[in-house]
């Protein structure tokens, strides 16, 4: 009998959203778990559920609606959760996920239902380990993890931006099939600067002023080792850390943690990705490539090294790889003698005269890519964007900044202003556009594509640190599996209903585990048939039977 399994019943059962079946626990299983009587008399099968749920979930009348019922879904149900997520992954994903998370950080403490996640707080100084041992799973091999400082392109966001991991690791799961039991969302609430939410009676967070560097590094530092201590084969992720920290934090814990930050290198690679396959349109070499960014933080430089390290394995140095990459921000173009530059942004200001906008920039270099990561929407304007269609027969367009509010340009803005010839592609959905007597399916440049590949990849081979050729030789696999169809419709990423599939093969296709292996990084033996392998850990969204 189930129940003699250890298996909770009745009431409990139907409370705990990893062992909830709802209507679709079998005439046998309610005898034996104590549930007749509690349920619908009618046993549903899974199919059955999502039609409800789609039925549902469509009559909501906006979409942070529908987010709200679908976070309680994953409350109640988590198997039911992502089997319509995986059923219906292009539809849900603008909703799990970018652009209505951003508006769900917004309003967190507005909509909040039921805690998720871990939230780490000041007051936890001291006994962090004790705390990480608070969660209910004891083999967690992925943490992602947010201080709330820059939440999407929307910014200071504090405790709120506990959407964006809790977002995050439902695509884990979804896109790649990384057991839920195996991830944790943690919130460090180090405090907010965002007056709006200091002053709001309904905020969740602690309400004070983000902690002074030396105290934020403490907290940092002890919460690193707390996982280290209670969660020793874990992946940790960065997630929406501003500039200043996201960069050190970094280059300062990389080397002896398992660790990366996807809003620089998991957005690189996407953007990789993206260039790849506008290259296979324009049948020209990374190395003949001269891209000009517009913006300097986390995304845009996260973009141009992994362009470089890309551009070095194919043999340039990394002098002139970097030499094919130019960066604009909001006090002009980035050039040698700035004073007012950062670390990061140091290896890309190259000899060249001051110029204070975009425009004289793009006409002094003669880019043949435009990489727009500033947060502004419309930057890549009328001007911009037709005097990249004289450059270039094929202009490369990548609008990125999220949420869609944010894009530099609209989708039909870029195939307009270029006569339908730019290779487009932007962080957040558009939907098809027809220019010119032809429709273009917008490509979208989603993170989602790369990040929960590479973590499968990580805890297949239990890698002890992740190098940035992980997520080149991602790019690689995931511009590989666009087709020529995609390509001729203008798409230049595969459609989202073939994420999962995608994410199975950056893991499986030496995009990650094989270059874990090749660099001595793998906690465990290379298995004899590591695609067999990978392919047993898929968590698959189905039932289980209890008796």
């Amino acid at each position: 009998m189930a129940k003699e399994k250890g298996f909770p019943s009745g009431v409990d059962l139907l409370h705990d959203p990893a062992l909830n079946k709802g209507t679709a626990f079998t005439e046998e299983e309610r005898d034996a778990l104590a549930l007749r009587g509690l349920l619908p008399p009618h046993v549903c099968t899974q199919d059955e559920q999502v039609m409800r749920i789609m039925e549902n979930f469509r009559r909501k009348p906006n979409n942070l609606e529908k987010y709200i019922f679908m976070i309680a879904l994953q409350d109640r149900n988590e198997t039911l959760f992502y089997r319509v997520l995986t059923d219906h992954i292009e539809e849900m994903m603008p909703i799990i996920y970018t652009p209505t998370v951003g508006e769900a950080c917004q309003q967190f403490g507005h909509i909040f239902r039921r805690s998720r996640g871990l939230y780490i707080t000041t007051r936890d100084k001291g006994r962090m380990t004790e705390v990480l041992r608070n969660w209910p799973e004891q083999d967690v091999r992925v943490v992602v993890v947010t201080d709330g400082e820059r939440i999407l392109g929307l910014g200071d966001l504090g405790a709120n931006g506990m959407g964006i991991p809790v977002g995050k690791l439902s695509l884990y799961t979804g896109c790649a099939g990384v057991p839920p039991a195996l991830c944790l969302p943690v919130t460090l609430d180090v405090g907010t600067n965002n007056e709006e939410l200091l002053n709001d009676p309904l905020y969740l967070g602690i309400q004070q002023r983000r902690l002074p560097r030396e105290a934020y590094d403490e907290l940092v530092e002890e919460f690193f080792a707390a996982v280290l201590e209670v969660f020793p084969r874990a992946l940790i992720q960065l997630e929406d850390f501003a500039n200043i920290n996201a960069f050190r934090l970094l280059k300062e814990h990389r080397e002896r943690i398992c660790l990366f930050d996807d809003d620089i290198q998991g957005t690189g690679a996407v953007a990789l990705a993206g260039l790849y396959s506008a290259l296979r349109i324009t049948k020209n070499r990374l190395e003949d490539q001269r891209i000009l960014f517009l913006g300097a933080g986390e995304a845009g430089i996260g973009i141009g090294n992994l362009i470089v390290s890309a551009m070095v394995d194919e043999g340039l140095s990394p002098q002139e790889a970097r030499k094919r990459c130019w960066f604009f921000n909001s006090r002009g173009l980035i050039v040698k003698g700035r004073p007012d530059l950062a670390e990061q942004q140091r290896p890309y200001a190259h000899d060249h005269e001051d110029l204070p906008d975009f425009l004289s920039a793009l006409r002094a270099l003669s880019p043949t890519a435009i990489i727009g990561v500033c947060g502004k929407a419309g930057l890549f304007s009328r001007d911009v964007l037709e005097a990249m269609a004289d450059i270039n027969h094929r202009p490369i367009v990548f609008a990125l900044s999220n949420p869609t509010s944010k894009a530099e340009c609209t989708a039909e803005e870029a195939y307009a202003w270029t006569q339908g010839r730019a290779l487009f592609a932007s962080g957040s959905p558009f939907d098809p556009v027809t220019v010119c007597g032809k429709t273009f399916v917008p490509g979208q440049g989603n993170n989602a594509y790369i990040f929960p590949g590479v973590g499968l990849g990580i805890i297949a081979c239990e890698a002890r640190q992740v190098p940035d050729e992980m997520f080149f030789r991602a790019a690689k696999v995931l511009a590989h599996e666009v087709s020529e169809a995609d390509l001729e419709q203008g798409d230049l990423f595969p459609p989202l209903t073939k994420i999962r599939e995608v994410s199975e093969a950056i893991a499986i296709a030496i995009a990650v585990a094989e270059v874990a292996y090749a660099r001595g990084l793998a906690g465990k033996p290379r298995p004899e048939d590591l695609p067999a392998f990978i392919s047993s850990r898929i968590y698959v969204p189905n039932y289980r039977s209890y008796v």
